[in-house]
């Protein structure tokens, strides 16, 4: 397996594209499942986890077509489809199980292995279930497969008891194509719910309110195939934002929705960096002296938890004492033992951490756990004294595409080589 190698010390200086959202290209990609045509969706970020569901679907009878770059997707569903998403790929990829919902409403059946991914805490698909069953759908749990069942989905009041992403989203899409009005109470509010509803209804959907708690949709009879380029990654842009402040660099993120990234700006502001928006992206500037700052995750519009690994490494070279609370998954601390190895000072007690700084960073062998934690451990290399290698880097490339030639077009000492990992 490859590993990521950093020698740390140099600022970050320049400009960097930030990529198409893999949060928004997932559930996008599974509504093709919907429409009765070829999808056409560009800016599609060259990860993993996006060829995972391109698989996916090709696996259960979609055609599937890749444009010159791999950018391009074209995406078909018109033939013989097979509502089975095996175990094989979706246990490695949570957002597999965003297929349960278009497969339902457009075919009346869906045979969804439970799904797997990151291991950062239980993320269940309890809400998922109960919005299909007020709609109509019988569901039951076999050896492993969520199978449901209904001869057409019809509208429904559902409240969530949690907002929840990708069951907002499944919801949304399995709504669609239901008889009637269904009203999703509760509702997940992130940029990419908000961008799924605007593809929905551009293929001829009925949405109003996706992005906020309350999202109604009217279901309509069929969907008809678009094109559409995906939106900016907001988490990628943030990391590279953190990293032009720990390195006290000068770098301006290009192709970016700065409203996306209120909460994280709003905080790299409170640590001391200087963030500007120009025309064409935000220019981040790293303070000299670098202020502690609070932090607890929360749903959107809140400081978002894939958020979270990064700015603890910055709170590490912070003049004083952080405070971080995870609300969002109970073990998403995965990444401290391999940050203390390298010298951080922080302590965990239950879903908060107190970081102590600033720290002198050394270089040391790393193991990657998640695929944030990944991205922690790339930026703490940055800043350590010496060599960082980092392993398992397999996780970030389910979320970062190539982040390693990103960062070296800056300025930093980091090359990918074949190695254990």
């Amino acid at each position: 397996m490859d590993k990521i190698i950093i020698r740390g010390g140099a600022r970050l200086r320049g400009e960097v594209r930030i990529s198409g959202a893999k949060n928004a290209a997932l559930p996008i990609l599974a509504s093709s499942l919907l429409a009765r045509g070829t999808c056409t969706f560009k800016n599609v970020p060259l990860l993993n986890d996006v060829s995972t569901m391109a698989r996916l679907l090709g696996a259960m009878g979609a055609e599937v077509e890749r444009g010159r770059g791999g950018r391009t997707l074209r995406l078909r569903s018109e033939g013989a489809i097979s509502c089975d998403a095996s175990y094989e790929l979706v246990k490695t990829m949570r957002a597999s199980v965003l297929v349960l919902g278009p497969l339902v409403a457009r075919h009346g059946y869906a045979r969804v292995s439970l799904p797997g991914g990151c291991a950062i805490g239980a993320r269940p698909i309890d809400q998922h279930v109960k919005g299909l069953e007020a709609m109509g759908a019988k569901i039951s749990l076999d050896h492993g497969y969520v199978v449901a069942r209904a001869k057409r989905l019809h509208g429904a009041s559902i409240v969530c008891d949690i907002p929840t992403v990708t069951g907002t989203e499944n919801l949304m899409m399995a709504a669609s194509l239901a008889v009637g009005r269904t009203c999703i109470e509760n509702a997940a509010r992130e940029p990419e719910v908000e961008e799924l509803g605007r593809v929905l209804n551009k293929m001829g959907a009925r949405i109003e309110g996706a992005g906020t708690s309350v999202v109604t949709i009217d279901g309509v009879d069929e969907l008809q195939p678009i094109e559409h380029a995906i939106m900016p990654d907001r988490i990628e842009a943030g990391t590279f934002m953190v990293a032009a402040a720990i390195t006290r660099g000068d770098v301006l993120v290009r192709d970016v929705v700065p409203e996306h990234l209120d909460a994280v700006i709003a905080k790299l502001r409170a640590a001391g960096t200087e963030v500007t928006l120009e025309a064409d992206g935000l220019r981040v500037r790293g303070a000299a002296e670098i202020r502690p700052v609070d932090i607890t995750t929360q749903p959107h519009p809140g400081f978002p938890t894939d958020m979270q690994a990064q700015f603890m490494v910055l709170a590490t070279q912070a003049q004083g004492q952080s405070v971080i609370a995870e609300t969002i998954f109970e073990n998403r601390y995965m990444h401290v033992q391999e940050l203390n190895r390298m010298g951080a000072a922080v302590m965990v007690d239950g879903r908060t951490s107190v970081i102590r700084g600033p720290s002198q960073l050394s270089g040391a062998q790393v193991m990657a756990t998640d695929l944030r934690a990944s991205a922690s451990l790339i930026l703490a290399g940055l800043i350590a004294d010496g060599k960082t290698e980092v392993l398992r880097v397999y996780h970030l490339d389910r979320g970062y595409e190539r982040i390693e030639r990103k960062l070296r077009a800056l300025g930093a000492d980091i090359k990918r080589m074949k190695g254990r990992g």
